[in-house]
């Protein structure tokens, strides 16, 4: 099981991908939105999502947990 973190403080403009949906190694699963730039977060490895943690519009903290992938 692989956790995606945040790699820097932002609001989560979009989430791109839903539990249970399969994930390829670098496929973008969260966009972040920080000092009006969008910041694309991809999954490290393949998998399954097996948790998302957050929503639109919340705030997260760098190395706050996006999604879990297994």
């Amino acid at each position: 099981m692989a956790k995606i973190e945040a790699s820097m403080a932002g609001n989560v403009w979009k989430v791109l991908v839903s539990e249970g949906e399969e994930v390829s190694a670098g496929q973008d699963v969260v966009i972040l939105e920080s000092m009006k730039m969008e910041i694309p977060i991809a999954a490290e490895e393949s998998g399954t999502v097996k948790k998302v943690y957050i929503q639109e519009g919340d705030f997260v903290n760098e190395a706050d947990a996006l999604v879990e992938v297994e």
